[in-house]
């Protein structure tokens, strides 16, 4: 099920931080596009998260002139392509401004970087021997489906399938979508070669866990939003 659509939350400023997000991704992979003949593997390497360097506490080559940890932070911008940035955009689009406007601009910064920072750290600590970088908005945008499961759980998604657009609740969806995380997850912690590349599927839920915590925490007190 490809989502298409949700309920907004009505009025308010508009979600500003969430347009800006999607824009600073969409920049990072004009930046990755922009890398000469050969040297795009390097760059994701030396800036996604590789779990190995923080196994051994330090950073690896190719290197970069920052602390290694910042990875946790600039991995969550780049992407591994065109469908892995549309896909993750789509999602960011969709799901993201309901939680602005639920926690406002600041909160909903802190909220998204958390997220993906837990989402890092999940992924670091099932494959911590990993050699390959791990990049994407993935982790930070199921801290979002998280919160927006317990916010908006019977707000209808709107999903194309094979017999067209239709409408379902956010429950349905994001926990079909979420058991699929889990149980791809655990199969993927069961693998012995921790060297191979693939989706991050341990992150999703680490991020996905921490947004559900997260969100309990930093909406409690704030307003929630009226539907006719």
């Amino acid at each position: 099920m490809i989502p298409v659509g949700d309920d907004q939350v009505p009025g308010g400023p508009p979600a500003l931080v969430n347009y800006a997000l999607i824009a600073l991704n969409i920049l990072a992979f004009f930046l990755e596009l922009s890398q000469p003949q050969g040297a795009l593997e390097s760059f994701i390497t030396a800036w996604g998260v590789v779990p190995r360097e923080y196994s051994a506490r330090h950073d690896l080559p190719p290197m970069i002139p920052l602390p290694f940890w910042t990875t946790l932070f600039t991995s969550m911008f780049l992407h591994g392509g065109w469908a892995h940035l549309g896909g993750n955009m789509l999602y960011l689009w969709i799901f993201g401004d309901n939680i602005e406007k639920v926690l406002g601009a600041v909160r909903y910064l802190i909220f998204y970087l958390v997220c993906g920072v837990a989402a890092a750290f999940a992924h670091i600590l099932t494959s911590p021997h990993s050699a390959m970088p791990t990049v994407g908005a993935s982790g930070a945008i199921s801290g979002v489906l998280g919160g927006y499961l317990l916010l908006f759980p019977r707000n209808r998604v709107r999903v194309f399938t094979r017999g067209g657009i239709m409408a379902v609740p956010a429950f349905v969806m994001l926990g079909l979508w979420i058991l699929i995380q889990f149980v791809s997850g655990v199969g993927s912690i069961a693998r012995t070669e921790q060297t191979e590349g693939g989706v991050a599927y341990m992150a999703h839920v680490g991020g996905f866990v921490a947004g559900l915590i997260l969100i309990k925490l930093m909406a409690a007190g704030r307003p929630r939003p009226a539907y006719a």
